[in-house]
């Protein structure tokens, strides 16, 4: 056994593509080997600017020899499908054999050489290596990311022969364009790390990832300054340098003025330097970039230029800041008509509208306490930043413009905070709006998008999601359930609807809306589920609860969920869950829709006392008998018929006051106390007796017991 070491050697690879290169390079080399029979050890793929390296460790010398039986068509079969099956072998027709009717085909592989399969492999990985973008030069016969200059290849000391486009393989590749221009000889995978580190090049990404991270942390610290932390900037910068070098350098403090998103961002975005903050947090006129050579002079000049470079985008910036500012949002918004937000449904202009008045009705309604005036203020200047000069520079600074331009000129601090923050949350771990007009105007403007979307039949469908629903959906469960609204969900989405086409004029119109409204809530439950299983709620509980109907108080609904999941998964619950299940597979069995009702709770009908003269009768023994009658006990003969009637009298009214109170805990805590009485049922009572006045009367009892539980969930959809 032996190490192999294959370089790839190219012009500059893209930063963003080298992660995904190294899976694919060890992914192809592992499935070449396997597919050949060569075993090898572990396998390790790295990166730079100019190379791809793999190095596989413990590589066997060769395939030993096999033999594979194959079976064929049947000797009936039409001549068409022997020619195949001969052609898949290889084989002739005379060296087939015959059994039972059937061919088969021994097929005898001899024992290959590591280094002829290596050779193969490695023309595979080049010929079908799956870059995102690729490039052809020369007589355009090989595709690689950038044109391609070398391949080592070695297997222990020997190397692997193998010509791609005349490039031959060798032993020799290239320093650091810089430090070490010239060719240099590795002796193979034991030597090469270390090698290539003596010329100026660190093979291993991670390595270099740690140095940026530390180095530029350190570079901002020795100034007194703390680094903006920012990974992505790391991995990117890692990608771009083969030797790095953190350098600190600093701008002009007048910069400052412009917003601080828009300094970190032409940072990041143009120039792939870290930002810093002085000690009270603040951004400071300072920057963190790496340099790709460890220059004589301690980088002083790379740091000149870089700042030179730094101060002409900085200038941009503040000319775009500057002349936005001289421009009123609410003029600005005027310009959103001549922008078309969707084809069918109309201009920014028309959402703008539609956001203003769901937004206010949200308020109206009581759903968040803020002030209508500042909500229907926010909500029409939210999107007038998409016109401004500097979310057209970065586009990704969409609302925080608007926020900063509206703070600027004089908006109450509520509507400008609102205004930045009415995209949000955007994804997972983004911050969730608290402020009530920024709660408002941010969740009408996701449940306006979905209903937008939804009325013109562009909903989701499968993995597609083009304008990103299932996103705007998850953020608006989000806004409802952490600030804990008190919302209707159904109600809301009818009135978005309703925004988006206008209110109903006729039946179709009507029925169509209603069928929208259906198919919104239905996606707003699945997202729900998702959104819970990441949170560790079981999806059948939320099924248990929807299946009640009419719940569309996210917060009541999972407070329900929540406080069922804690029950189901005590030995009460469990117990309870099991018995549910017994006594509605016997009803299902029997078919058993109920006949007379034992109890009027159960069947919910109001009592008054005018439905039954005999409440008004003074006689004691008459009295008696009526509420006998009314619990349930006259047709009860044996005690354990009773205890379950006295147990279903007294946690009915229980749980239902609970539900009510919407003390869930409470309501599980009623349903617990059935669990002894329910199981001494099963354990001592006949359900199925031979007489039919008890028959009807056991059968009357388990489906009541089997609707109050469903009064807190819909115990049938809950596995276990």
């Amino acid at each position: 056994m032996a190490d192999f070491l294959l370089e790839l050697r190219s012009e500059e690879i893209p930063a963003r593509m080298q992660a995904r290169a190294r899976n694919d390079l060890a992914r192809l080399f592992a499935e070449c080997t396997a597919e050949a029979g060569l075993t090898t050890g572990p396998i390790e793929a790295f990166s730079s600017p100019r190379r791809l390296v793999l190095i596989a460790r413990d590589v066997a010398d060769a395939t030993e020899a096999s033999r594979e039986e194959v079976k064929g068509p049947r000797t009936s079969a039409p001549p068409q499908a022997l020619d195949g099956f001969l052609r898949k072998t290889g084989l002739s027709r005379d060296q087939l054999e015959e059994r039972d009717g059937v061919y088969f085909a021994a097929i005898e592989r001899a024992g290959r050489s590591a280094a002829e399969i290596l050779g193969e492999s490695i023309k595979r990985i080049v010929a079908e290596f799956p870059w995102p973008k690729s490039m052809r030069w020369g007589d355009g016969s090989l595709r690689w990311v950038r044109p391609l200059h070398g391949i080592v290849a070695i297997l222990g000391e020997e190397i692997v022969p193998v010509e791609i486009d005349g490039i031959i393989s060798g032993a020799t590749t290239a320093g650091h364009r810089f430090h070490h221009p010239g060719a240099i000889t590795v002796g193979g995978a034991p030597d090469y790390v270390e090698k290539l580190r003596a010329c100026h090049v660190i093979v291993d990404q991670e390595e270099r990832e740690r140095i940026i991270r530390e180095g530029a942390a350190a570079a901002a610290a020795e100034a007194g300054l703390q680094l903006l932390e920012d990974e992505g900037l790391v991995v990117e910068n890692a990608g771009l340098t083969e030797w790095p070098v953190p350098l600190l350098g600093r701008f002009d403090d007048d910069y400052l003025d412009v917003p601080r998103e828009v300094i970190v961002l032409t940072m990041r975005t143009n120039q792939k330097y870290f930002a810093c903050t002085d000690p009270g947090g603040l951004i400071a006129p300072a920057f963190v970039c790496v340099a790709n050579v460890a220059a004589k002079d301690g980088g002083a000049a790379i740091v000149e230029g870089n700042k030179r470079v730094l101060a002409a985008r900085l200038a941009d910036a503040r000319f775009f800041w500057e002349q936005d500012l001289k421009i009123l949002l609410e003029e600005q918004a005027k310009k959103l008509g001549g922008i078309v937000f969707h084809e069918k449904l109309g201009t920014i202009a028309d959402k703008v509208e539609r956001l203003a008045k769901l937004a206010r009705w949200l308020v109206e309604n009581g759903v968040i306490k803020a002030d209508p005036i500042q909500v229907e203020r926010a909500a029409r200047l939210a999107k007038a930043d998409l016109v401004t000069g500097m979310v057209g520079e970065f586009p990704e600074l969409q609302g925080i413009i608007g926020g900063y331009l509206a703070a600027a000129q004089g908006e109450p601090r509520p509507v400008a905070d609102a205004i930045r923050d009415h995209y949000k949350p955007v994804g997972q771990g983004d911050d969730v709006p608290t402020a009530p007009v920024s709660i408002a105007v941010a969740l009408a403007d996701k449940l306006d998008t979905i209903a937008a979307f939804f009325s013109i039949d562009a909903k989701p469908t499968g993995s597609k999601d083009p304008f990103a629903l299932r996103r705007a959906a998850i953020s608006s469960i989000e806004l409802v359930v952490r600030n804990g609204l008190r919302l209707g969900l159904t109600q809301a989405l009818r009135g978005g609807l309703a925004n988006c086409a206008g209110q109903a004029a006729d039946s179709s119109a009507a029925h169509r809306l209603d069928r929208t409204a259906d198919e919104m809530g239905d996606f707003f439950a699945d997202r729900l589920k998702v959104q819970q299983r990441e949170a560790g709620v079981r999806h059948d509980l939320i099924d248990a609860v929807f299946a009640l109907g009419g719940e569309d108080d996210l917060v009541r609904l999972l407070a329900r969920v929540n406080a069922l999941q804690n029950f189901v998964e005590t030995k009460d619950g469990a117990d309870l869950l099991t018995a549910y299940k017994r006594a509605a597979n016997i009803l299902k069995k029997e078919n058993w829709t109920g006949g007379v009702m034992s109890s009027p709770l159960a069947q919910g009908i109001p009592q008054t006392g005018e439905e039954d003269p005999l409440v008004l009768v003074d006689d004691p023994i008459v009295g008696e008998a009526v509420a006998e009658m009314s619990s349930g006990e006259a047709g009860a003969e044996l005690p354990q018929e009773k205890a379950l009637i006295s147990a279903l009298d007294a946690a009915e009214p229980r749980a239902a006051a609970a539900i009510d109170a919407e003390d869930f805990t409470a309501s599980m805590a009623a349903l617990a106390s059935l669990r002894s009485p329910i199981d001494d049922f099963f354990d001592h009572v006949t359900v199925n007796d031979s007489d039919p006045a008890k028959r009807e009367h056991r059968l009357n009892l388990l489906m009541r017991f089997r609707d109050a539980v469903n009064r807190v969930a819909d115990f049938s959809r809950i596995e276990g």
